[in-house]
């Protein structure tokens, strides 16, 4: 923040982003290009790639989640209905619903999913 309380820009390099495996799901890993430590004041953007075969359980998070697909044909469960996702496609997935992604292609996958910053309650559905 600079001294007038209002946030600076930021510019991450893509060779900047880490990206770590998801404990919950094999095949699925998580890279943060931006949040509140890099100044951003509301949301958090993260990038994930689904890897083929991949599947990710059901579950559900406290927090709202908006998606891009980047790269891939996978399916995204979301309440009762499986949809298949290919590049640009955008999702929206409310707090609170029951959702899981499945990679049954030969191509990994990739979306940006931004939420809003603060605490996010994962539960796993069984």
């Amino acid at each position: 923040m600079s001294d007038t309380g209002d946030p600076e820009s930021v510019v991450k390099r893509g060779d900047d982003v880490d990206y770590e495996p998801v404990d919950a799901a094999e095949g699925l890993s998580k890279g943060v290009l931006l949040d509140e430590s890099d100044g951003a004041p509301n949301f958090a953007m993260r990038r994930f790639e689904l890897a083929p075969g991949a599947a990710v359980p059901r579950h559900t998070n406290a927090v709202e989640h908006e998606q891009y697909v980047l790269a891939g044909e996978y399916v995204v469960g979301i309440g009762d209905e499986e949809r298949p996702v290919s590049p640009g496609d955008a999702l929206l997935i409310p707090a609170g619903v029951e959702h899981w992604y499945r990679n049954e292609g030969d191509e990994p996958g990739a979306f940006i999913c931004a939420v809003p910053n603060g605490d996010d309650t994962i539960e796993l559905v069984e």
